[in-house]
């Protein structure tokens, strides 16, 4: 069977985590499948028209518009969508605030037009739902492979310690949101360190840097070099839909984590078992400052969380149900899909999200009526 994605471009780090890493399980299960960068301009409109010749097609984050999107939804034989942001919104930093029409409608539309959603964390499966069936929403969390990560050694101790930061780009903001919280751990511990492992380096005032240059073949032993793992995120819905995946990557290199409680933060970060979930620069003072003195309870949690993410975000579990989810979407028509319930595949610990109505008029746009109804998936397009 062959499965088509279609991703903003090869070393994305959505389909790096989300879709390739799982590459080998599901052609163990007889799905091949191909990714593709969406092109721009006319060129993409060959693509999706070509998309007939997949058998099953997996979106993965786009907004497209609404001519693409249903030219895509007429050659596809069977459309799987793949989000794992709120991309119904503006991100935390936009000048403009979070709320978009555009971005809602087209989001919306969206969901109501694929086959099935794979959803990055609760918050977004239960969004989901408000636009399609539930039975065809299933939540599976970003997934990390810990066999690709050394654990850290924990021997530095006091200031002579490193926290971790490792993002894109455009996340650095948060190091800025964050600077009174990192100032404070910073004028507890003369000298703390912080190693920023990404393609451009952020400024703390009262704190050293040290610069990392991402890559994906450096990332591990650079997390593993270092001893406490930070994550702020903005009190927001847009951070409620970030899926984790900076906790999750301390966690395989063995580091403990302090973060803020926003997000998937409360559910990866268990309070005084795989780190400290703290808010005020005080809270993260005494936290980075408790965990900076004692190696040992450093080296305690890291493993906890390394158990953690083993056995609730670990590729290899996760991969033979998506294997089975896609295989249902491919041939499985219209109906439930067993196994795809926001209840039966919803992150462990997580709780079942209650019942909503369909969100209210002035909140969002009226449901479609025909749009994207009743059209089949799947897909391939030209190489560049």
């Amino acid at each position: 069977m062959r499965v088509l994605a279609l991703v903003k471009s090869a070393d994305d780090v959505c389909y790096r985590y989300r879709l390739e890493a799982f590459a080998w399980t599901l052609a163990e299960q007889g799905l091949l499948m191909e990714a593709q960068p969406l092109h721009r301009g006319v060129r993409r409109l060959g693509q999706l028209w070509a998309t007939s010749r997949a058998d099953l097609v997996i979106l993965q984050r786009h907004l497209l518009r609404l001519p693409e999107w249903l030219l895509l939804r007429r050659r596809a034989r069977r459309l799987i969508y793949d989000v794992d942001d709120a991309l119904f919104l503006r991100d935390s930093y936009h000048p403009r605030g979070e709320r978009s029409d555009w971005r809602m409608f087209h989001f919306w539309t969206t969901i109501f037009g694929a086959d099935a959603v794979l959803a990055g964390n609760p918050f977004l499966a239960e969004f989901a739902a408000r636009f399609t069936d539930r039975d065809r929403v299933m939540t599976m969390p970003t997934c990390v492979d810990p066999r690709r990560y050394q654990t850290a050694r924990h021997l530095r101790r006091g200031a002579a310690v490193r926290l971790a930061w490792i993002g894109q780009s455009s996340t650095l903001r948060s190091l800025d949101v964050a600077q009174p919280q990192l100032r404070a751990a910073a004028a507890c511990l003369p000298g703390l360190r912080m190693r920023v492992i990404c393609d451009r380096l952020a400024r703390v005032p009262g704190m050293r840097m040290e610069f990392c240059a991402w890559s994906s073949q450096s990332e591990a032993e650079d997390l593993a070099g270092s001893d406490i793992g930070v994550n702020w995120l903005p009190a927001d819905r847009w951070s409620e839909g970030k899926c984790g995946l900076r906790v999750l990557q301390y966690m395989a290199a063995g580091l403990p984590v302090v973060a803020n409680p926003v997000g998937m933060n409360r559910t990866m970060v268990i309070d005084g078992e795989t780190g400290f979930l703290a808010e005020t620069p005080a809270d993260w003072a005494a936290a980075i400052e408790r965990l900076a003195l004692d190696p040992a309870l450093r080296r305690q949690m890291g493993a906890a969380g390394r158990r953690l993410l083993e056995q609730h975000y670990n590729i290899e579990g996760w991969g033979p149900r998506l294997a089975r989810f896609i295989r249902q979407v491919a041939i499985g028509g219209n109906g439930q899909l067993d196994g795809a319930r926001l209840d039966g595949a919803r992150l462990d610990g997580a709780r079942r999200p209650e019942p909503r109505r369909v969100a209210r008029s002035h909140d969002y746009p009226p449901r479609p009526r025909g749009a994207a109804a009743g059209a089949r998936v799947a897909a391939e397009r030209e190489q560049g």
